[in-house]
């Protein structure tokens, strides 16, 4: 076990060095859509790489947060960064012969998308952890989820959740129902397989599966679900 232990410990020291600068974060500012308005105030236009509107976390509803929570790490409020439990979850499935699954972390994929590469390589998962380590250690748990719901690709050209609302349901992220906010939850596993239209009954499975965790964590009642 002391053996296991030290090469463990090797490992990661290893591996933590030269890593990019999770600092950064805590000064990011998204790319946000460019508008264009008339001199009565009327928008005429808008611009963008990456359509995405920006909302602080204390601007984005519960319902929301506890939704994404569900669907993508039902521990983020308990963990340092990474989930020992899904982990272990993982390995067992993939050693049973079942997918492959990344059991990444919220704040673990805060860490790929911002800081490391998308690949499935063991040395990246190794430095995503160590980096979602330091990060949980500099920012709170709200900035990190700002910084998730904000920068995820949500299909139809929506990055974050706010721009997504609107794309999906022309709402503001306080107008969303239960199954609105649980349908948007359901597109970060896969955008493009998981199309409203082209693979609508793909994604009200995910959607009931995102609802029934709500519910089962506390986050909605049994009436609501």
């Amino acid at each position: 076990l002391m053996a296991v232990a030290l090469s463990i410990g090797a490992i990661f020291y290893i591996y933590g060095q030269d890593l990019p600068s999770h600092q950064s974060l805590s000064q990011y500012q998204p790319p946000t859509i460019s508008r264009i308005y008339s001199g009565e105030g009327r928008m005429l236009d808008e611009f963008a790489r990456e359509r995405r509107l920006f909302t602080p976390a204390e601007e984005i509803p519960l319902l929301v947060k506890y939704a994404f929570i569900s669907a993508e790490d039902k521990n983020f409020y308990v963990h340092q960064g990474y989930d020992t439990r899904g982990i272990a979850s993982a390995a067992v499935d993939a050693m049973k012969g079942g997918s492959v699954r990344g059991a990444s972390t919220i704040t673990q994929q805060v860490v790929k998308n911002f800081l490391l590469s998308a690949d499935r390589q063991a040395e990246r998962k190794i430095k995503e952890i160590i980096l979602a380590t330091r990060l949980e250690e500099t920012l709170d748990k709200e900035r990190i989820l700002e910084l998730y719901l904000n920068e995820i690709f949500l299909g139809q050209n929506s990055f974050g959740v706010t721009a997504a609302a609107q794309a999906y349901f022309n709402k503001t992220l306080s107008e969303l129902a239960p199954h609105e906010a649980a349908t948007l939850a359901s597109m970060p596993k896969a955008p493009g397989r998981f199309h409203p239209v082209r693979n609508k009954e793909r994604v009200l499975q995910r959607r009931n599966f995102v609802l029934k965790e709500m519910f089962e964590n506390g986050y909605i009642s049994e009436a609501v679900y």
